[in-house]
């Protein structure tokens, strides 16, 4: 029996504050900060989903809808929304945290892409996974849109060939 895990089971959560020396300017958080904890962050997911040495294959989304402010609060949470043959999407919602007024605020998302490698750094395959939640179904579904398009704006697939596209645009 082929062996499938959960979303839940790739969970991370990374919790920081920002400091000085990650700001920009303005005294927010430098984007290229979030990158590498959002990179981080997904990476731990994606090592516990597959129970091997990852790495990032593409950054395929991020979004920086609000600052995240100096001294604030940045929670990450990650979770594979989908695993493939050999690579998996990693979903990354950020929030800034604020412990005073109790309120958590969503920043910024990203979607990347990483593949469980061998000792060689050569792909290996990984276990499936089983969307629960009605977000984890809905991102699962996303996952196939977005990859059949990587594909045929890569060169590797035809749009002819695509199934879930098509199902889209007819």
């Amino acid at each position: 029996m082929e062996k499938t895990k959960t979303a839940s089971e790739s969970l991370t959560i990374m919790t920081n504050i920002v400091l000085p020396n990650e700001t920009n300017s303005l005294r927010n958080l430098f984007g290229g900060e979030l990158l590498a904890k959002m990179d981080r962050c997904a990476s731990i997911s994606a090592a516990r989903h597959c129970e091997r040495r990852v790495v990032t294959a593409s950054v395929n989304h991020v979004s920086f809808d609000k600052p995240i402010p100096e001294g604030g609060i940045v929670v990450l949470e990650s979770k594979v929304s989908r695993a493939f043959s050999t690579s998996m999407e990693i979903y990354v919602d950020v929030w800034l945290d604020d412990p005073i007024n109790q309120k958590k605020i969503h920043t910024n998302s990203g979607i990347y892409t990483f593949v469980a490698v061998d000792e060689f750094n050569r792909p290996i395959p990984i276990p499936k996974m089983t969307p629960e939640t009605e977000e984890e179904i809905q991102r699962f579904d996303a996952a196939l849109r977005r990859k059949e398009l990587s594909l045929i704006l890569s060169g590797r697939m035809k749009a002819a060939d695509s199934v879930e596209l098509r199902k889209l645009f007819g």
